[in-house]
């Protein structure tokens, strides 16, 4: 019987160690190389954010024609500015059919879900086609977005999918048990008319946006060392409502008077097709 309650209480510390902070400090020095360091807050960035809005604007340009084609019901609120999305799409190619392959056609490469390399590491996030060049938006960090001062006690028990900001707000990239019914609920309050404020498709095996998969980028080791970093995007005001609804994201108070907190992982240099995905967990701000 105690040996029992021993291996239970070992299975709950594995998932609730990375949020202890008295076991972060001690084995922050053990693993050297798997700290980033910036010299103020403000330096966390690789790339400018307009970079990201760039990306993003263009991928979910993409999805949104390929999207019209096949969706009545969205023509008569977005037809003007599917007339300007068409003209310019019209100049890369063919429509695409399927969510990667729109991403292959507009940042170069694909990511995919597989089972990591890292012994008993589950799931990780691997380049599955194509060349990925440094600096480039490699993936996007889908959750529930809660303030510093808002509730996540019981959406954290077991919950190894909080990702805390620099200035402490949290990101739930849980997509099962009571994080994924918040999510849907807070996505559904959003919706504005005929347009959708966020993507709930993250939630699923395969994501309309194809970026939203960055929760399952695993961890760097001295072996492995990071070959992405996270860095904080807030989505400005003049971000397009019809592109809004492949962001995976979504505040968890509808009043709240902040712009929508995003974080992309970005590449910290050229990344080949077949390599999985790095990054690093502890961001030390000096």
């Amino acid at each position: 019987m105690l040996r029992s309650a021993l291996k239970r209480f070992l299975e709950k510390w594995k998932s609730y160690r990375h949020r202890f902070v008295p076991w972060i400090v001690l084995n922050l020095s053990k693993n050297e190389k798997t700290l980033r360091h910036v010299t103020e807050s403000s330096k966390d960035k690789l790339v400018p954010d307009e970079e990201v809005s760039q990306t993003l604007l263009k991928l979910f340009r993409i999805l949104l024609r390929r999207q019209w084609v096949n969706n009545e019901q969205l023509r008569a609120a977005q037809t003007q500015f599917l007339r300007q999305v068409t003209s310019e799409e019209d100049q890369s190619g063919g429509l695409p059919m399927s969510g990667d392959e729109a991403m292959l056609q507009c940042v170069g490469f694909c990511i995919d879900r597989k089972q990591s390399t890292l012994p008993s590491a589950g799931t990780g996030v691997f380049v599955t086609k194509g060349f990925v060049s440094k600096g480039a938006t490699v993936a996007m960090y889908p959750g529930t977005v809660y303030q510093a001062y808002e509730p996540i006690l019981l959406q954290s028990i077991r919950n190894p999918f909080v990702f805390r900001c620099i200035d402490g707000v949290l990101i739930d990239g849980n997509d099962k048990g009571i994080s994924r019914v918040v999510f849907k609920s807070c996505s559904g309050r959003d919706r504005v008319g005929p347009f959708i404020m966020s993507d709930t498709s993250w939630l699923t095996a395969r994501p309309q946006n194809p970026l939203a998969v960055g929760q399952y980028v695993n961890n760097c080791s001295n072996k492995c060392p990071a070959n992405v970093c996270y860095q904080e995007y807030d989505v400005p005001d003049t971000f397009p409502i019809e592109l809004r609804q492949y962001l995976p994201n979504v505040n968890y108070s509808q009043d709240s008077q902040r712009p929508l907190r995003c974080v992309v992982l970005v590449s910290l240099r050229d990344i080949t097709e077949g390599e999985e995905l790095f990054s690093n967990y502890y961001t030390v701000v000096h």
